[in-house]
């Protein structure tokens, strides 16, 4: 029973039975096929891609080299947890992941945007309903700022319900010369920094998978309940915007869409309808645990593929995109979209090889590409990269994470982001596509409803000296929900820019 094209507001099963691991090795069917490309672009990737020619299952990741992966002082228990993950029902479900492919086809093309944001990491102790309303609340303002302008739809995918493991630069962090192993995010060990936290426990990997299905079931009822609705488009913003530069501008925005709300129910177009009652909204995480990521992996009845039901989409990060490694090859098996993290140290023919592993058939929607760099960087590094894809004749969505490039630390030792150098990375992503011909096709943000001062900068002017007021988070630096609508507002101009321009030039 497969799940129809919207099927995030649905609840039908389209998965076997409980998943049981399989003892012999199969092959994938989006993994075994090259692309439909010239007989030398297939020859000169064919020796990167061999490993992908060779037969996928879900332990054949562990016949790879895996980074970032904890070590657990009893593998018992490990083996226990995962046993028990294993007979859990899925998170998401596969009609929803494919439905989202579908859409992100659409951005490929330059007839849709993603939207992507939530979290650096989500955490057990800020686990609450109000946390995930007013992120998902400014998710939505953030949308209909975008539709607005780019006259195109928005798809919302929250880094949300699943984004907990963390990456590290150092498998060791040294304070007042104690030195203890790095936190690792919530689903590994604790963030206080002393022995006993920073063990791993594998119990942690249960209640990540209860805090992301609970945090899943409170995001549908929001999409679906009628919170959503276009007619509560007033309603939507945060009590500490009332008396903000954007919170202004959003109500004008606002009353602008109640105008065409008014015209589109005369017409005909009554708030009844299901498009103006619902929104979809799907979820996403770094696939970096992968002990996890493989428990909670399922074959669809309905197309024999194996999904990973932990998130609708996944990403592979800047430390474990290596073309022979374990995280590739896990992520070359599933059917779920995928994403790439690029940095300036992409070379342009590793990101075809990349590219060509994990999407052989070349599938529209299968790939996002999402570029982290820095201003200077994007300007020099990125059209290398869009002419090696294009060259290549893959088809991929191009996403700015702007972000990730900027992190810097401030005079009191805090982690933060300039507002002004995410903006300008943002313009340069913008200039670069039409420089190239090539479309812009999402935004990718570390952000949450509250109302935290973690980056500086923005027309509500935070300084470093504002930061240690609200600076909330126990990893990386978010944008508020202000400094979020400011930079939507930003976007929405670019793409009715170029939307103009494309009209004209008809």
């Amino acid at each position: 029973m497969a799940l129809a094209s919207s099927s995030l507001i649905s609840f039908k099963p389209c998965l076997s039975a409980p998943f049981q691991k399989p003892r012999r090795s199969i092959v994938v069917a989006n993994s075994a096929e090259p692309s439909s490309k010239s007989a030398s672009q297939s020859t000169a990737s064919a020796s990167a891609s061999a490993p992908a020619s060779t037969k996928w299952s879900l332990n054949s990741w562990r016949t790879k080299k895996a980074l970032q992966l904890p070590e657990y002082p009893d593998q018992s228990s490990v083996d226990q947890v995962l046993h028990t993950l294993e007979t859990f029902p899925p998170i998401v479900f596969a009609g929803e992941a494919r439905s989202l492919e579908e859409k992100l086809a659409q951005a490929a093309m330059g007839n849709a945007f993603l939207l992507q944001g939530g979290d650096c990491a989500e955490s057990f102790k800020e686990f609450n309903a109000n946390n995930i309303r007013d992120t998902f609340r400014v998710i939505l303002q953030m949308g209909v700022v975008l539709m607005f302008g780019g006259q195109m739809p928005v798809i919302k995918v929250g880094r949300m319900a699943g984004q907990f493991a963390k990456p590290r630069s150092d498998p060791f962090e040294e304070k007042n010369g104690v030195k203890l192993p790095s936190y690792r995010g919530d689903n590994v060990n604790g963030d206080a920094f002393d022995a006993a936290s920073r063990i791993p426990d594998p119990q942690r990997m249960i209640r990540a998978y209860t805090q992301s299905v609970a945090t899943l079931n409170l995001l549908r009822a929001f999409a679906t309940g009628g919170y959503a609705a276009m007619q509560r488009i007033n309603q939507w913003n945060l009590d500490f915007m009332e008396r903000s530069e954007q919170g202004d501008r959003y109500r004008e925005l606002a009353h602008r869409v109640d105008e065409a709300l008014g015209f589109m129910s005369a017409a005909g177009l009554t708030s009844e309808h299901p498009i103006m009652t619902t929104t979809e909204f799907w979820t996403s995480h770094e696939c970096l645990l992968l002990p996890y990521e493989q428990a909670l992996t399922r074959e669809d009845s309905t197309t024999g593929l194996h999904y990973d039901c932990s998130a609708h989409m996944l990403w592979v990060g800047e430390r474990t995109r290596q073309l022979d490694g374990a995280h590739v090859e896990f992520l070359r098996g599933v059917a779920n979209p995928l994403g790439i993290k690029v940095s300036d140290k992409m070379d342009p023919n590793e990101l075809v090889k990349l590219i060509d592993i994990l999407n052989p058939k070349n599938k529209p929607g299968r790939i996002t590409v999402i570029v982290r760099m820095g201003a200077e960087n994007m300007r020099v590094k990125l059209p290398h990269l869009i002419r090696a894809v294009r060259g290549a004749g893959q088809i991929v969505t191009w996403v700015s994470d702007p972000m990730h490039g900027n992190t810097i630390k401030a005079p009191s030792g805090l982690k933060t982001r300039s507002f002004d150098a995410i903006r300008a990375e943002l313009r340069a992503f913008f200039d670069v596509h039409d420089q190239e011909g090539s479309y812009p096709g999402g935004v990718h943000l570390e952000m949450t409803g509250q109302n935290v001062t973690e980056c500086v900068g923005g027309s509500r002017t935070i300084t470093y000296d504002d930061l240690s007021s609200r600076y909330h988070t126990h990893c990386d630096p978010r944008l508020n929900a202000s400094q979020s609508l400011e930079l939507a507002f930003n976007i929405a101009e670019r793409l009715r820019k170029k939307r103009m321009q494309s009209l004209t030039s008809l």
